[in-house]
């Protein structure tokens, strides 16, 4: 069973995901917040597996209520989806940066809702596509240092799913991809991330991009 925390200042608007949530037989609301500060506490009190996180609320906000969540190892295990009608690159990347597992646009549909939330209360990070390409170009805008020192205790096999996780695949296809198993593809993504000290998969492709490891337009190729 999916536990699941709603972030929104509107009440209709958090009534709207409870009734599209709550019918699904793998998932349970746990708890609703109104404002970031009320989020933090709902966040500590329930320990959801996802919370749903709105970016503008009175007082504190989506932002920073997600970099106290994240930034918080006793909460680790609580994944922040930031779910706005903001498509603004300075909330995607400071999201992202924040330690947020999603970062989705409200105008999506219930299954895609519904998709995301199981997507991430797995381990994995999603981004909506149009927020994929505008972080990418956010990235590709700045100028790429060289690839920090950390990337030489990756072995071949980790380097190669780090620059498929950063090309946008997820673990299915990676796995079919290197014709290997979707779960020694989770082994190998799970070392990644712990050798590069990165939160999860949303914060990886930004490292990769942030180090020069990848470029806009890499790894298009059905063959790589």
């Amino acid at each position: 069973m999916i536990s699941l925390a709603l972030a929104d200042d509107q009440t209709l608007v958090r009534a709207g995901f409870r009734t599209i949530l709550a019918r699904e037989e793998d998932m349970t609301v746990t708890g609703e917040a109104a404002n970031g500060d009320e989020a933090v506490r709902l966040a500590r009190e329930k320990r959801p597996d996802v919370l749903l996180m709105d970016i503008r609320m009175p007082g504190k906000d989506g932002l920073a209520a997600t970099r106290e969540i994240c930034g918080d190892p006793d909460l680790a295990d609580v994944r922040v989806v930031i779910l706005t009608t903001f498509e603004s690159d300075e909330y995607i990347y400071g999201a992202i940066r924040a330690g947020a597992s999603g970062f989705l646009l409200k105008d999506l549909e219930p299954e895609e809702l519904i998709h995301a939330v199981r997507v991430v209360a797995r381990g994995d990070a999603l981004l909506a596509p149009a927020v994929t390409r505008r972080l990418i170009a956010e990235m590709s805008a700045r100028p790429a240092p060289p690839p920090p020192p950390r990337l030489d205790g990756l072995t071949a096999r980790e380097l190669e799913i780090l620059d498929l996780v950063a090309a946008g695949l997820s673990n299915e296809e990676i796995a079919a991809r290197l014709r290997i198993s979707h779960a020694t593809v989770k082994t190998h993504v799970s070392r990644v991330l712990t050798k590069l000290a990165v939160r999860d998969r949303a914060q990886l492709v930004v490292w990769a991009y942030e180090s020069g490891r990848a470029r806009p337009g890499w790894h298009t190729s059905p063959d790589v």
